[in-house]
């Protein structure tokens, strides 16, 4: 086994860079390191395993995950990035190009987060590695000249050196001070736990960036829109979009079935924050696997998820679905049933269309129907001709349903997909009543004569829908601990003080012992200066200062106690703390 040097055989230059140094972060040469490919690779690493560097890919891993914070994401909610799109036809393209409809899986975001996965290993292996030589290895011995010390004091005392040491020796342990009598004086530490608790921080923030790239490695998220009274089952095919990853693929869904009974949404119907949500609750019944006798219900609220299996399912979205009724011109019902209408403000004036594919004939001609429109919650008297119809209420006091008519070719039968409420009218002619476009505005309960014979329309009532995310992610306990460690390893570096002391009793020739106390704090605090007077004062108890007749005390040293107070001896031999308090690093 190889024999570690020890602080005593150090030589006195290095002895004293010991004692003053309190990090146990790895040193940074300044010097040269090498030229050619090898020296710039040592730079680059160098550079990158910096705190510094640590640093500003922090700060630019929080900015990149600004855009997912503000656009809506493709593994969240599908249906907010085709609104999105369709609202903002001329940047779409950009954004797309730029991947920010699926930032957490982008390029340069994945970049980052590498990198900064790398520099936080950089720098945890050769800290953790040198803070354990230094839990190995004893206190720094006392500097030679312990004035230097930002913290000092000293006096003269008649007891014996060794009996003074010892008594400092036993103090400090008491003081759960870790320390070492050797050479004629102590050397103590404390407040290893900064350090601990540095990194503790370090490896949380590494747990926390692996816990995000497992989640991006093994995460998938469906989406499902359902009106009141449907249900689904967890399937590729009846899921409305799906986005999985490298280890999570259709196949791995968990296998369940989910119905939604009913919807609740209440909203304040007064007072300044008039129509402001209270209270959106998704009613389900659901069974897990392929068991259906073991139904059971549950709630889904925002912020509230549903867990079935490996999966959570969230509560994203609700709005309106009219139930509409068409008749071609022969009366048979060409279509009927509920048609989400998705939500265009925070009165829930909602755009929705119908299409009629199969229509029939019409004067001999096969034709197909469209119909474009709003629906609204709570309908105006009438409406304003610059803003169009608008709902003035989110919840359902006075329901209206306000269509336009089209005929034509809708263009499903090209076999190219279309946006299923987007109504594209390039092939389609609107019709036309009294010399103006045909449209109308429908109470529950009212139908619509079409023009041109070509049938009617029937709002017969509306229901309720809610939309839901499916996701699975594997990483976020993993992701939540590293965060509270994180949090609880900050504490312990910002709070906790790494401190030394040193205690050094020397016999003078002229008889009598020279005492001399000296503290080092990482931290400009005045605990240090604390801790070394209250440790004078119990140290008097061994040691009393005595009177030197010969020179008078110089500046920082106790003025020598009066022979007249006996019983006070602590009071004029404690030590003069210098007005600069400032530690060295």
């Amino acid at each position: 086994m190889s024999k570690t040097p020890t602080d005593t055989e150090l030589p006195p230059a290095a002895v004293e860079d010991a004692a003053e140094r309190l990090t146990t972060a790895p040193t940074e040469s300044d010097g040269p390191v090498g030229i050619g490919v090898l020296g710039w690779l040592r730079w680059v690493w160098r550079q990158l395993t910096s705190m510094r560097v640590a640093l500003i890919l922090l700060f630019l891993l929080s900015l990149a995950a600004i855009p997912g914070s503000l656009i809506p994401q493709n593994g969240q909610n599908q249906f907010k990035v085709e609104t999105w799109k369709a609202q903002h036809t001329t940047v779409a393209p950009v954004y797309e190009k730029l991947q920010l409809f699926d930032v957490y899986s982008s390029v340069w975001f994945s970049a980052i987060y590498i990198l900064l996965f790398v520099s936080l290993a950089g720098c945890i292996v050769p800290r953790t590695w040198q803070f354990v030589g230094v839990l190995r290895a004893q206190p720094p011995a006392a500097p030679s000249n312990l004035t230097r010390m930002p913290v000092h004091a000293a006096w003269r005392t008649d007891a014996d050196a060794e009996t003074v040491n010892a008594a400092a020796y036993r103090l400090l342990r008491k003081r759960r001070f870790r320390a070492n009598l050797a050479g004629g004086s102590v050397a103590a530490e404390k407040g290893y736990l900064r350090e601990v608790g540095n990194l503790v921080f370090h490896l949380s923030l590494f747990a926390l960036l692996g816990g995000f790239a497992w989640a991006s490695l093994a995460a998938g998220t469906g989406g499902k829109l359902m009106v009141a009274g449907e249900g689904y089952s967890n399937t590729i095919t009846q899921l409305d979009d799906f986005t999985g990853s490298r280890f999570y693929a259709s196949q791995d869904l968990d296998p369940f079935y989910l119905k939604l009974n009913g919807f609740t949404a209440r909203f304040q119907s007064k007072g300044d924050q008039i129509g402001a949500a209270r209270q959106f609750t998704a009613n389900v019944e659901y069974y897990s696997g392929s068991d259906a006798e073991k139904l059971k219900r549950g709630t889904i609220e925002v912020n509230h998820p549903l867990e079935i299996g490996s999966s959570k399912v969230y509560l994203i979205g609700h709005g309106y679905a009219p139930v509409i009724t068409v008749r071609n011109a022969a009366g048979e019902v060409v279509y009927s049933g509920a048609t989400p209408f998705l939500p265009q403000d925070g009165n829930l004036t909602s755009t929705g269309v119908v299409k009629v594919s199969d229509y029939g004939d019409k004067d001999g001609k096969k034709t197909q129907m469209g119909f474009s429109g709003f629906f609204l919650p709570t309908a105006p008297v009438a409406f304003d001709a610059n803003t169009g119809p608008r709902s003035l209420f989110p919840g359902d006091a006075d329901p209206a349903l306000v269509l336009n008519a089209f005929a034509g070719d809708l263009g499903t039968d090209s076999g190219l997909p279309q946006n299923v409420y987007q109504l594209n009218t390039k092939n389609l002619t609107q019709l036309q009543q009294d010399g103006q476009p045909a449209k109308v505005r429908l109470k529950v309960g009212q139908g619509w004569t079409l023009p041109d014979g070509y049938g009617t329309v029937t709002f017969d009532g509306y229901k309720q829908w809610a939309s839901f995310n499916i996701s699975h992610r594997p990483g976020n306990e993993i992701a939540l601990v590293g965060g509270v460690l994180a949090i609880l390893g900050l504490i312990g570096s910002l709070f906790v003080q790494r401190r030394r002391i040193w205690v050094r009793a020397v016999a003078l020739p002229g008889g009598g012992t020279q005492v001399e106390l000296a503290g080092l704090a990482r931290s400009e605090s005045a605990k240090i200066a604390e801790e070394l007077a209250e440790l004078a004062v119990d140290l008097q108890d061994d040691a009393p200062a005595t009177d030197d007749p010969d020179e008078p005390a110089a500046e920082g040293e106790p003025a020598t106690p009066e022979p007249s107070q006996p019983a006070e001896p602590a009071e004029p031999a404690q030590p003069a703390v210098p007005a600069d308090q400032k530690s060295k690093e």
